[in-house]
């Protein structure tokens, strides 16, 4: 072989080799970073699952407290209703004896503090005073005294046809107070309720 075809057929193979080694190493940075994209894909993927996994763990947490916290509330809410059927019961039933307040040997004496407390709480000079017949019946034999104990002129009604003790209004008919006993249950009511239940449930004031 001549020289000349020697020296093209070296160079030939010499470029044919860094042809190989360059495809080689294009080959290596390709599967380099095939690797470093499939590294990254797979950290990105195990980032996603464990943040998919704590969001269920805090969705579980958080209906479970929910679940809780409905329970609890249905709990309260029917140990309230229960409480207020148990008070309502007790009110009613105090309401219910009221009248056999008349019968006391002391309802002289209620009746009359029960007229004093109404003109003292209107403060007039002239006042129509309702009262029930037994209330009444006691009233008529101390009118003449209230009315010179409060300065204040006194004129009996018509009778209650429900509710015992006075009604009295003035200024004809301008200013009203209800000072029967059923009145002031209701006025008491929600100061007691507390109090009641306690005792109820066997608890000391």
């Amino acid at each position: 072989m001549k020289p000349e075809e020697e020296n093209i057929e070296r160079l030939a193979r010499a470029i044919l080799q860094e042809a190989r080694d360059e495809a080689g190493q294009v080959k290596a940075d390709a599967q380099a970073k095939a690797d470093e994209i499939r590294k990254r894909a797979q950290q990105l993927a195990e980032f996603e699952r464990s943040a998919v996994l704590e969001r269920a763990r805090e969705d579980v947490e958080r209906l479970r407290g929910q679940a809780v916290a409905s329970a609890q509330l249905k709990a309260r809410t029917a140990q309230l209703e229960h409480r207020e059927k148990l008070l309502d019961k007790v009110f009613q039933s105090a309401r219910e004896k009221l009248s056999n307040i008349k019968k006391r040997s002391n309802f002289d004496k209620i009746a009359v503090q029960l007229l004093r407390e109404a003109l003292t709480e209107l403060s007039v000079d002239s006042a129509d005073v309702h009262a029930d017949d037994a209330t009444q019946k006691v009233l008529n034999n101390h009118l003449d005294e209230i009315s010179k104990e409060l300065n204040v002129k006194i004129t009996l009604g018509e009778p209650l046809k429900e509710g015992t003790g006075v009604i009295v209004d003035a200024a004809g008919g301008k200013i009203h107070y209800d000072n029967t006993l059923e009145t002031r249950l209701t006025r008491l009511q929600n100061s007691l309720r507390s109090s009641i239940y306690h005792v109820l449930n066997g608890e000391r004031l």
